[in-house]
């Protein structure tokens, strides 16, 4: 990561240390936050207990970082308050952030559906981000736990490198998804303690797991990887399936997960697109002295055809195959049902779904109604956004509107 250390400050704070603003995490509803409110002059420290700033930007996009996505409209996000993003969305847009991007000349490209990446590492992000709380005369302060938070002339919060004292208090811890990397329940549990509510959360965004034959199946399949299209309570979504040796992954199959809940099916279109009971008609004609299993690792990876075969589908030549055997063929590929029996859970979750409820926010501001100087951003908030680059976007948009009022 590129350093730019002016404001990144590891000696010990002084003993009830005052700020105009307090924010805790150094990700990216955090440091977006404190650029903002530095720069209307007020005076902000940054507090993180990781050992660097961004660490979940960093690891991002397979370490390129998919930092927004060109179509992240507020009708993407989840939420129980569908209209809640609206506010925050259309005032920091996509092109904002882009804008910002160019401004620094961060190379970058849009790889698909409207997902930008950096051409070079995700590191580029984090330290534009860090010359930008640099100029805003920001302080961040990294290895700091903060072990308690009360009201007392504003907030005070007792931590690791001292007393620190705030008239705004903004939480930018995130969710509970990839605790590795350090995720803590802490937002939630300050917003508990000071009288708001929190939904219900659960991993989203997540590899799906099972038992069985179709975990036997899986396993002899791993590393195959097949477009799809994959959909769970009316929710679809065309993309990849990655077969693993816990289950099933790739970007259908972590989208479905944020609409999955327990003992329901997912259901599978191996091959979208195609009338393949036509196509295995046409063929029979053509071909009739063929195996199914050369014409269908003509449409699908052979691997996954040879084991399907040996499991499931009819391997004879075509012109033995009755129409009732064609159909169940169209029904296994263009109809394939999967029962997770759940998900690799927050350990690889990319992002929590459910958080601070947000009937106890401001959507103009996010601080909270009811606790004047209180403010919840990013992930820590029930919003969140399919893979590819929305839930980076939600976190620019939340932490700019709450650096305007903090």
């Amino acid at each position: 990561m590129d350093r730019v250390g002016a404001s990144l400050l590891p000696a010990r704070a002084s003993p009830a240390s005052r700020y105009d603003v307090v924010i805790v995490g150094a990700g990216a509803a955090g440091l977006m936050c404190a650029i903002e409110a530095g720069k209307r002059g007020r005076r902000v420290m940054v507090l993180d207990h990781a050992d660097k700033a961004g660490k979940k930007i960093l690891i991002s996009g397979g370490g390129r970082c998919n930092f927004t996505n060109l179509g992240a409209e507020p009708d993407c996000y989840q939420s129980q308050n569908k209209a809640f993003c609206y506010s925050a969305l259309s005032r920091y847009t996509p092109s904002d952030f882009v804008a910002l991007v160019e401004n620094h000349h961060i190379a970058y490209h849009e790889k698909k559906l409207g997902q930008l990446f950096c051409d070079g590492a995700s590191s580029q992000i984090v330290a534009m981000l860090l010359r930008e709380v640099t100029a805003a005369k920001t302080v961040v302060r990294l290895q700091c736990t903060v072990a308690t938070i009360r009201r007392s002339d504003g907030f005070l919060l007792e931590t690791t490198l001292g007393d620190v004292a705030a008239d705004s208090l903004v939480m930018a811890t995130g969710g509970l998804s990839i605790p590795k990397m350090g995720a803590t329940g802490l937002a939630h549990a300050v917003a508990r303690q000071f009288g708001l509510k929190v939904t219900a959360t659960r991993p989203a965004l997540v590899p799906f797991t099972f038992q069985g034959k179709t975990l036997e199946l899986c396993q002899r399949l791993a590393g195959v990887s097949i477009p799809c299209t994959a959909s769970c309570n009316g929710a679809g979504f065309t993309e990849n399936l990655l077969l693993t040796h816990r289950g099933v992954s790739g970007p259908a199959m972590l989208q479905c997960s944020s609409y999955w809940r327990e003992r329901q099916h997912v259901q599978v279109d191996l091959l979208p697109g195609l009338d393949l009971l036509a196509h295995l008609k046409k063929e029979q004609a053509a071909r009739p002295k063929a195996n199914l299993s050369s014409v269908l690792s003509a449409l699908l990876p052979r691997r996954f055809v040879e084991v399907m075969c040996e499991t499931s589908l009819p391997n004879k030549p075509m012109a033995q195959l009755s129409l009732a055997e064609l159909c169940a063929v169209t029904k296994a590929i263009k109809e394939w049902t999967l029962l997770p029996a759940g998900t690799e859970g927050y350990r690889t979750a990319e992002v929590t779904l459910g958080g601070v409820d947000t009937t106890g926010l401001s959507s103009k501001t996010m601080e909270a109604l009811h606790v004047p100087g209180l403010f919840f951003i990013g992930e820590a908030v029930d919003v969140t956004g399919p893979l590819g680059g929305y839930n980076f976007q939600w976190a620019w948009a939340s932490g700019y509107c709450a650096g305007q009022y903090v």
